[in-house]
């Protein structure tokens, strides 16, 4: 689990600071943590996913910082439990039908997804379009809300996937703007939900 990663474009051999921009960029979700803190005030669950976003801030600069398996990782599980909180929350709020459902069900299109080479930022990305159409589908303002967050996040997905492909032309990758739109994506997200909620 201490094993070396070399996984990105930046860093081009092992060091605390191989890999400048992705591990400051990492801010990008501290500061999506202290915005959504804010917003929270006393919602509980607001509170709990400004602490997980914290979580991927933490897990994530660990990560390009030491550039091991263990921080790897980390960081990906850090990422699932936020999702898989937020898809309950999410289900919760806009009273879907079995919402105890949905972190079975996500985990489930993540494995499928992984089985075909998509893994967790795939069916992350599914889940945006189910829940816009959901929302569109049922004349709720908030899937607006939800394209926007989604489409940006498309975006976020594409630079991470072109990162290794870039490098003969941005000696620094791309990986670090998957970082500053993600930090964006996870505000806009916890802020839908936390407005509703406090709304109710």
């Amino acid at each position: 689990m201490t094993d070396y990663v070399d996984g990105y474009c930046e860093r081009v051999a092992p060091g605390l600071w191989g890999e400048p921009l992705n591990s400051l960029s990492n801010l990008a979700f501290l500061v999506a943590a202290v915005l959504v803190w804010r917003l929270a005030a006393g919602d509980r669950a607001g509170r709990l996913l400004a602490g997980l976003i914290g979580l991927v801030f933490a897990a994530s600069t660990a990560f390009h910082l030491l550039a091991t398996r263990w921080a790897g990782v980390a960081d990906s599980v850090s990422i699932l439990v936020f999702v898989l909180v937020y898809v309950v929350l999410f289900a919760r709020v806009f009273y879907l039908r079995f919402a105890w459902l949905a972190a079975p069900a996500f985990l489930v299109l993540t494995v499928v997804t992984a089985l075909l080479g998509g893994g967790l930022y795939l069916s992350a990305l599914i889940t945006f379009g189910v829940v816009v159409a959901l929302l569109a589908f049922s004349r709720d303002a908030s899937w607006t809300h939800f394209a926007v967050a989604g489409a940006i996040f498309a975006l976020s997905l594409s630079l991470r996937t072109l990162d290794r492909d870039v490098c003969d032309y941005v000696p620094a990758g791309s990986h670090f703007l998957w970082h500053l739109l993600n930090g964006v994506v996870l505000y806009l997200v916890s802020r839908t939900v936390i407005l509703r909620r406090t709304a109710q």
